[in-house]
This record gives structure tokens, C-alpha cells and sequence, in this order.
């Protein structure tokens, strides 16, 4: 009887266990898929549907496992940690080399197969208890509890330990170990029910054996695979809390990577940043205190330095090791000339719109220098609560720049961005620059009153900015202009808000292409 409970414990104790490797490998590819593929809340989904739906496609299989279920259990818990434990790695294999569709392919392949491995072996475990003696009821009701407890524990563990601590591929490769020896322990816990356990046991011990290895070469080997997604050399590589960094550099042109996508390249990046800082300056009737929302990089406080009228730039920007890097790695700090080391800047690691919610500060110069809206949470920064809020924090004479994306990539959301910004109570004007590395960009620039440009001056010292080209700037072609058509009908645009997202949809189907 005795050995009937201990028993009975460890089937309630793996079935914890193995739901919380369940529900990382869940989350983990839709973080993969993301990351690799773009648009948070589709990938997300599509792996979570995929996860629950291959889960019950295993609850049906798991009818026709009437024998041996403790060393059904062992291999199920085997090819889990072969395909999890492979899965990210194989993901930056096949993007890096076969791409076109492929990644995506694979990446839902392999949820649907985990996450059926994954659905059979809950039943496995609940008839195992059954079967020493737990009533189907008992046996049935706390299984599911070690499993959905395991469940919250398992997303708790990615969310603040595993992605930030260990990145995605190493991850993988962890918490297929866990699958393992779980297998293992149980193996051995049960040895006097399984027949030739020795040859069970070795095969389980050198499948160990090659996911440790993967926990220490995976991630390097991974690394080499993308490398093979960027142009140049990778010279700098980071997972923080918040976000992946890469630094290319070859024959000195340094590009920033946040996410895979391209921030700047330092060959061209000067007309990106003058674009965004000199003409809001030249329009604002004050300029003592400037707030830069984003720009952790620094290339936008640079442009600001030589305006001796300046007081003080809050910089508000969510990664802090952006900023870190920005004032310590050699390269960027060369480029930023030091910016971010000037008395008058100070800077705030924090949400963005969070910031604008509990600041009490006007400011005469608003420069909105945020990433494209491709997930949902930059998607809150292209909105008009997120624009009425800048609005609240401007000073009447102050003026505001909002990059806004490719006008002639994806038209469509940048004219709404515009409409998005006049809808929060501010008067717009419309500018885009060619810029080699991105292409044609675009600028919407703000102001509590109409906007007048007669009489604007710039700064000396311009590498590309003067008044006739500024002009040239707010000429748009007839492709791109605000009287866009789409099957021979105007384009009826919405204005994007917290409960209405239409950004991201918009924004995935642009850019789709390119």
C-alpha cells in the first residue's frame, strides 16, 4: 500500500513537471515564430492554436495505448526533447538557409507535433494512476491540477527567466533536458514494471547527452546560422529583457538591428535624423525643454547639441542596455558623439506611454522617435489616445515629429498614422526622405495650431538638410499622396485606437514584400 502512494506521488509530481516544459514549448514558439516571422499576435496565436489543437489530436491517439504506458510515457517524453529541444535551432537552420516560406512551414510542423506528444501523455499518466489503484475521479482531478498549476508556473518561468536569461535556443534545449530526465527518473522509479531496461535507459541517457550539448554549442552554432540573415558581419549580439540587439559592421558601415529590423545604417542615417529633429526645432516658438520618445540609440540627442538654447532632454526609452550601449560601445558612441554623456540629458527607462500618463512636465519640442507599429505593443504607440497624450504634454508654440514608416511601402498606414494624429486634436504636416539604406521614409509633424512654413530657418552644419531641399520634402508623388486609390476606389482611412488596432493588420499586409 505504502508503495502504491509513493508511486501515485510520482505520477502527480511528472505530470507537473511535464506541463510546465508543455507550456514553455507553447509560448516558446510562438516567441520563436514572432521573432522570426514578425507579427507578435498572428504567430502567437497560430502556435497556441496549433499547441491545443495538436493536444487534442494526442488525447485521441492516447486511446490506443493500452500497454507498457510507463515506457510509452519514457519515449513520448524522448521525442519531446528531440523535436523541443531542436525545434528553435533547426528554426534559424532552415530561415537562415531555405527561407521563402519554409520557416513558417517548419515552425507550425513542429508545434503540431509537440504539442500532440504533449496531449498524450496527461491520459497516459491519469490511467497509470487508475491503474495502482487511485480512483479514475482522484486520479483524473489531480493530475489536471499538477498540470494547469505547472502551467502558470511554466509561463512565469519564460517570462522572466528563460527568455531574458537563457534566449530562445538555449531555452529550447533546457527545457528539453527537463522532458529527459523526467523520462529517466521514471524509467528507474519504475524499473520493476519495464522489461530490458538498460537498452531504455542508454538510449535515454545519450539523447541527454546530446541536448547538453546543445545547451552549450546550440546558441554559438545558431549564432553562425544568423549571420547568414544579415548583409554584413555580426560584431555585436544581445537578448535583453525587452528585445534582441545586433551590431553589423563591414567597411565601416555600422547597422543596428532591434528585433531583426534594420534601425539605422551610419552611411545615411544623418538624413533620417536631421529630417526629425531640425524642422520641429525650426517650428517650435520655444526650445528650452525637448522630450525624445525612443532614440535610444542617441543620434537624435547628437542633433540636438549644438542648440545652446536647449535646458534639458528627457529621453525616454524602454531597454535600458540600449542606452548602455549607446554610451559604451565604441562605435555608437563615436557616431552619437558622446550625446548621451551631455549634462542637460536625462534619461528614463520606460514605457513610452506609460511616461506620458504620469508626467506632469509641458514640453516645447516632442520628437516620437519609436519603432514601426509590427506587434501590439508598439501598436499603442501609433494611437490617437497615445497622440492625445503628447498633445497634453505640448506646450501651445511647441511642435512635435512622429516618424511614420514608408509612404510609398505602406501608404496606407502611414496616412493613417497622419489621420491617427489629427484626430487627437493636432494640426499636421506631411514630409518623407529618401534614404538609401530604409528607402523613401516619412515624417508627420504636429502642432497644437496651423502650420505655417514661410520663413523657416535651419541650423549651419547640415550634411543634408537645407530650406529648398526641406521644401522638396513635402512634395509627395501622385502614387503616394493622401488620395490614395485601391481597386479604382479612394481609400477610406480610420483612425487607430487602443480598442481598434487596425495599425498591425494594415502594416503586415504592407510590408508583406518587402
Amino acid at each position: 500500500m505504502q508503495e502504491q502512494i509513493k508511486k501515485t506521488k510520482a505520477i502527480y509530481w511528472a505530470s507537473g513537471i511535464v506541463s510546465i516544459c508543455g507550456i514553455i514549448f507553447e509560448v516558446l514558439f510562438g516567441a520563436a515564430g514572432s521573432y522570426i516571422l514578425g507579427d507578435g499576435v498572428k504567430q502567437y496565436t497560430l502556435t497556441i492554436s496549433l499547441f491545443l489543437t495538436g493536444m487534442g489530436i494526442g488525447a485521441y491517439i492516447s486511446e490506443k495505448v493500452t500497454k507498457n504506458l510507463i515506457l510509452s510515457f519514457v519515449w513520448i517524453e524522448y521525442l519531446i526533447g528531440i523535436l523541443g529541444g531542436f525545434s528553435v535551432f533547426l528554426l534559424f537552420g532552415v530561415t537562415a538557409y531555405i527561407g521563402d516560406g519554409t520557416d513558417a512551414f517548419f515552425l507550425y510542423s513542429i508545434t503540431l507535433l509537440v504539442g500532440t506528444l504533449t496531449g498524450v501523455e496527461l491520459p497516459i499518466l491519469i490511467r497509470k494512476a487508475n491503474e495502482i489503484g487511485e480512483k479514475l475521479n482522484r486520479s483524473a482531478a489531480r493530475v489536471l491540477f499538477s498540470d494547469y498549476a505547472g502551467g502558470l508556473i511554466g509561463g512565469l518561468l519564460f517570462v522572466y527567466l528563460l527568455r531574458p536569461e537563457l534566449g530562445l535556443v538555449k531555452s529550447a534545449f533546457v527545457i528539453a533536458l527537463v522532458n529527459v530526465g523526467v523520462a529517466i527518473w521514471f524509467l528507474f522509479y519504475f524499473r520493476d514494471e519495464i522489461k530490458n531496461i538498460k537498452r531504455h535507459a542508454s538510449a535515454g541517457i545519450m539523447i541527454f547527452l546530446i541536448l547538453l550539448a546543445g545547451v552549450f554549442v546550440g546558441e554559438e552554432i545558431a549564432f553562425s546560422l544568423e549571420q547568414k540573415l544579415y548583409r554584413d558581419p555580426i560584431v555585436y549580439y544581445d537578448q535583453t529583457k525587452y528585445q534582441q540587439i545586433i551590431l553589423t559592421k563591414e567597411q565601416g558601415d555600422l547597422r543596428l538591428f532591434l528585433d531583426g529590423q534594420l534601425q539605422f545604417s551610419s552611411t545615411d542615417e544623418y538624413r533620417y535624423h536631421e529630417t526629425l529633429v531640425h524642422p520641429t526645432m525650426a517650428m517650435s516658438d520655444r526650445k528650452q525643454n525637448v522630450l525624445i520618445l525612443g532614440g535610444g540609440d542617441g543620434l537624435a540627442v547628437r542633433e540636438l547639441k549644438q542648440y545652446n538654447e536647449i535646458e534639458t532632454i528627457t529621453l525616454v526609452d524602454l531597454d535600458p542596455e540600449m542606452v548602455k550601449l549607446a554610451r559604451s560601445h565604441h562605435d555608437i558612441a563615436d557616431l552619437n558623439e558622446h550625446a548621451l554623456d551631455d549634462p542637460r540629458v536625462s534619461v528614463v527607462n520606460q514605457d513610452a506611454f506609460v511616461f506620458l500618463e504620469e508626467a506632469k512636465k509641458f514640453y516645447d519640442v516632442i520628437l516620437v522617435d519609436l519603432p514601426d507599429p509590427n506587434n501590439e505593443s508598439l501598436n499603442k504607440l501609433y494611437t490617437m489616445e497615445f497622440y492625445q497624450l503628447i498633445r497634453n504634454h505640448l506646450n501651445p508654440g511647441g511642435s512635435v515629429m512622429v516618424q511614420s514608416t514608408s509612404p510609398t511601402f505602406a501608404t496606407e498606414v502611414y496616412w493613417t498614422i497622419d489621420k491617427t494624429i489629427q484626430a487627437a486634436g493636432l494640426e499636421t504636416s506631411n514630409l518623407h526622405v529618401d534614404i538609401p539604406s530604409f528607402g523613401d521614409w516619412g515624417f508627420v509633424l504636429a502642432k497644437r495650431k496651423p502650420i505655417d512654413w514661410e520663413g523657416i530657418q535651419l541650423p549651419e552644419g547640415t550634411k543634408f538638410l537645407d530650406e529648398d531641399t526641406l521644401k522638396s520634402l513635402r512634395t509627395f508623388g501622385k502614387d503616394i499622396d493622401r488620395e490614395m486609390e485601391k481597386n479604382r476606389k479612394k481609400v477610406q482611412l480610420e483612425v487607430n485606437t487602443l480598442m481598434n488596432p487596425i495599425l498591425i493588420q494594415k502594416y503586415s499586409e504592407a510590408w508583406l514584400h518587402y
